[in-house]
């Protein structure tokens, strides 16, 4: 089995672990709320829950981005042994930094609530800072569950890392199913301590079928554990700009009509959807072997992989955005419009989901390509991009929101997205030569052609349908499901007729399935 055919493999084992992990997640967030419902209680709990996310999201992804770089070199330098020789004393590191971390949090927890919820008093204020110390201990397991992300995706093992929603949701619903009516919210937030615990027992059989043995190890001079700290700061820095852009976002959708910050919130959810269920898998299963070419100078090999990163990408983006444009009102109307969600609610999110879908092929490379640089150990440049894109995201918002209210702010982020990933890839030209943006063009071009002729057929078909079996939300959800299926295959079809080389390889492929059988 070639690489591309192992990457393959991989990226369909992780989306179909991670659409199942979705479907926990969903199936989690309505047990809380016909459990806890919507009041004081769950308030407090997910103000509690951020207190700890903020660190320990830093912890889990920026160590395990960083450190899987750091570990292609060790393994070129000292091969197996010494990769894990230092994996274990970055274990043993995290561990103590993040055991500080926990009492720091568990003693700075009222300033932590306060900062978090300034609207908190009395029994709520009481009750936060109870349930922000009990989950503190999240964070022991967030720093380690990043080391070991790192190293097994180093030695390309995706299986336990895309799994790892699983066991998570899993503990949640079982507490929820059985345990929450006798110990409450205070439970549940035990059960998220679990919940990550358990991510971490996850990782164990497959390290250790990757030969991976636990040995004590604590050395602060270690010239790679410096280097990863030194690669996370930036990425750390990344992170707050981005949050910065959602915050500026927020603030000027909250001077719009009521509902504005919903929409777009809702909108950019579905948004996402496909970069977190298909995206990430693909740059996930991609950045290892892109590392291992960086540390063996090898720029050819790691542009042909980076290439046909991009190119399935663009298969899936391109035709995922005429989709989400065509189709946005059934979409959302399916997805949300029930109860408070009226038809009013419908319109505004389905507007906003349109100008977000614009900047969403931008957005998708941008993510691969940010996975490049960070291969070949520049965290900064993607960091100063991430100012740029910022700048021109506010820049947009204060002079499109005045022309387009809610939907001028989902513009403006589409267009400065799309502005900072022709600006990144410009800045990876400087670094590693030419990119063979031509074959990029050429398939995005055929995917273009055969997205705008799949939109067409959708749209036709979802209307047709939609006049022939009426108005009620079971027959709108099967002439959404109708159009979208024949889309597919139309999409499909013409992509192989047009010789697209990604989609014939995985017919062919099919095709000897099939004969086999």
């Amino acid at each position: 089995m070639n690489k591309a055919q192992q990457a393959a493999k991989s990226i369909i084992i992780m989306i179909i672990f991670t659409l199942g992990s979705k479907f926990l997640g969903f199936l989690r967030e309505v047990l809380i709320a016909a459990k806890f419902g919507s009041g004081m209680e769950t308030d407090t709990f997910f103000i509690a829950l951020t207190a700890t996310g903020l660190v320990t999201g830093f912890l889990s992804n920026a160590i395990s981005t960083t450190f899987i770089p750091v570990l292609s070199e060790i393994d070129s330098k000292e091969g197996k042994t010494g990769k894990i020789g230092h994996t274990n004393n970055m274990i043993n590191i995290i561990f103590v930094v993040s055991a500080a971390l926990v009492m720091c949090g568990w003693i700075a927890a009222p300033i932590i609530v306060k900062l978090l919820a300034k609207g908190f008093e009395g029994e709520q204020f009481n009750l936060a800072i109870k349930l922000t110390r009990i989950g503190m201990p999240m964070i022991l397991f967030s720093g380690i569950i990043g080391v070991m992300t790192g190293y097994l995706q180093s030695e390309e093992r995706f299986t336990s890392s895309s799994a790892i929603g699983i066991p998570f949701n899993f503990v949640y619903i079982f507490f929820l199913l059985f345990l929450s009516t006798k110990f409450g919210i205070k439970g549940l937030m035990i059960a998220g301590v679990l919940a990550v615990a358990s991510q971490f027992l996850i990782q164990i059989p497959e390290a250790r079928s990757s030969g991976y043995m636990y040995d004590f190890k604590f050395d602060l001079k270690d010239k790679y554990i410096k280097q990863v700290v030194l690669l996370s700061l930036p990425v750390f820095i990344g992170v707050a700009i981005n949050d910065l852009n959602a915050i500026v976002d927020k603030t000027l959708a909250s001077s719009l009509m009521d509902g504005s910050i919903s929409a777009l919130n809702y909108a950019n959810k579905l948004d996402g959807l496909i970069l977190g269920v298909f995206v990430i898998a693909i740059t996930t299963v991609i950045f290892p072997m892109l590392t291992k070419e960086s540390n063996s100078d090898n720029y050819d090999s790691l542009k042909e992989i980076m290439g046909y990163g991009i190119n399935i990408i663009l298969l899936i983006t391109i035709p995922a955005t005429v989709g989400l444009i065509v189709l946005a009102e059934p979409i959302v109307q399916i997805t949300f419009e029930r109860g408070a969600f009226d038809t009013s609610a419908t319109i505004m999110t389905s507007q906003a989901l349109i100008f977000y879908s614009l900047g969403l092929v931008a957005m998708a490379i941008r993510l691969l390509i940010t996975r490049v640089f960070y291969s070949i150990q520049d965290t900064k440049t993607p960091m100063v991009n991430g100012a740029i894109s910022v700048g021109f995201n506010i820049i947009l918002n204060l002079i499109l929101v005045k022309f387009m209210a809610h939907s001028g702010l989902a513009l403006a982020t589409s267009i400065a997205t799309t502005i900072a990933t022709l600006l990144m890839m410009h800045s990876l030209r400087k670094k590693i030569g030419s990119m063979r943006v031509k074959s990029y063009i050429v398939c995005g071009l055929k995917s273009g052609l055969a997205s705008a002729m799949m939109g067409l057929v959708s749209y036709l078909i979802y209307h047709g349908m939609y006049g022939i079996l009426g108005t009620g939300i079971k027959f709108n959800l099967m002439s959404l499901l109708i159009s979208v299926s024949i889309g597919v295959v139309v999409y499909v079809v013409l992509c192989y007729v047009f010789k697209v080389e990604e989609v014939g390889m995985v017919i062919e492929k099919v095709k000897e399935g099939l004969g086999k059988r």
